[in-house]
């Protein structure tokens, strides 16, 4: 097939968790002998951050200048267009009216997109857009598939490249660490699982890795914080933790059913991890064979007191194996690629 993806970045992960799941995926349809062109706007905050390019990558300066790829956008089978695109409806709107294959949305931000067109302020799709298209690839699963109002709404989970996401031999550093970019919603609950228990356990060592945090928060002393770890690094970070931290938005526990890619790459490195409860996690990994579950600081420091080492190893491999299994870039371009043949069923 020939594919074009218009995506928010996929050169900078700069507080950007678009990025390792459009290189995964890309990398993935490339090997399966598909022809990918992804397009990108160039944003100043992007090109500061740059950490991967391509051949098959080009960046656009405006919704204007995309005309540029108009013959690549008529002639491909399939047109992907992104989540959280600058000017995005714009964008949509100009792959719907140019291409001639099928037109589909990626949303990998599904419940905050869901809320925002609710409260008529999403920047980057309309609700008489999501019925247009093709396909809606959703991140989220579950009962919100239902209430999208698209055509075609599938779930089309995160994933990661094994070729990149693997444990790493390199000297334990913490006990616990967290790798995510700032977010408002986010935060009281890693003050709950890390924070306090940084606190009550002055002995152990944490981390929180990830940009935008604001100046003022008041980290203990055995917490360090690292502004940004560029995904060549990830497997690094999380294997020299003993358990790493999942953190998730709380639009996404309201909706359930949506794992992040932080929490797929983690368990690809054999890490085991610690993550905030929501509905439909246990068809992901198996609590407590698979995954950790913690509601609260007690949860967290009995975790990290009592697991023996044997047990935390055990977790890591069982999770990291369940992940292989299930959900590499490999599995997702296989899923796009049957959802392709059924869109184009229809279309005939």
């Amino acid at each position: 097939m020939r594919i074009v993806v218009l995506g928010l970045s996929i050169t900078s992960s700069w507080g950007n968790g678009h990025a390792t799941n459009y290189r995964a995926l890309c990398a993935a349809l490339r090997e399966r002998g598909h022809d990918v062109l992804f397009l990108e706007r160039d944003k100043p905050w992007y090109a500061a951050n740059r950490d991967f390019d391509a051949p098959w990558v080009a960046l656009y300066d405006s919704v204007a200048h995309l005309e540029a790829w108009d013959t690549d956008v008529r002639g491909a089978d399939l047109v992907l267009v992104g989540s959280f695109v600058p000017d995005g409806v714009q964008v949509a709107e100009w792959a719907l009216a140019s291409a001639t294959g099928s037109v589909a949305f990626w949303d990998i931000d599904t419940p905050v997109t869901a809320a925002a067109l609710r409260r008529g302020d999403c920047e980057y799709l309309t609700p008489e857009l999501v019925p247009r298209f093709d396909l809606y690839l959703s991140f989220t699963g579950g009962p919100l598939l239902d209430d999208l109002g698209a055509a075609r709404a599938r779930a089309f989970w995160c994933m990661f490249d094994p070729a990149v996401y693997a444990p790493v031999r390199t000297p334990r550093r913490w006990d616990l660490g967290y790798l995510g970019t700032y977010s408002d919603d986010r935060q009281p609950t890693l003050e709950e699982l890390l924070v306090r228990p940084a606190t009550d356990l002055p002995g152990a060592r944490f981390a929180v890795a990830g940009p935008m945090y604001p100046v003022g928060i008041a980290w203990p002393t055995n917490v360090e914080r690292i502004e940004n770890v560029r995904p060549g690094d990830h497997p690094g970070f999380y294997s020299a933790q003993r358990f790493t931290l999942n953190v998730t938005r709380a639009d996404m526990i309201r909706a359930g059913w949506s794992p992040s890619v932080r929490l797929f790459e983690a368990a690809a490195c054999a890490v085991p991890v610690i993550s905030d409860w929501w509905e439909g996690l246990e068809a992901f990994f198996e609590p407590d064979r698979e995954i950790l579950i913690a509601r609260d600081a007690d949860d967290v420091e009995r975790i990290l007191i009592e697991v023996e080492e044997d047990e935390r190893r055990a977790i890591g491999a069982r999770a990291r194996a369940r992940v292989l299994r299930e959900h590499t870039a490999a599995h997702r371009a296989a899923d796009l690629e049957l959802l392709s043949v059924e869109v184009a069923k229809t279309a005939a």
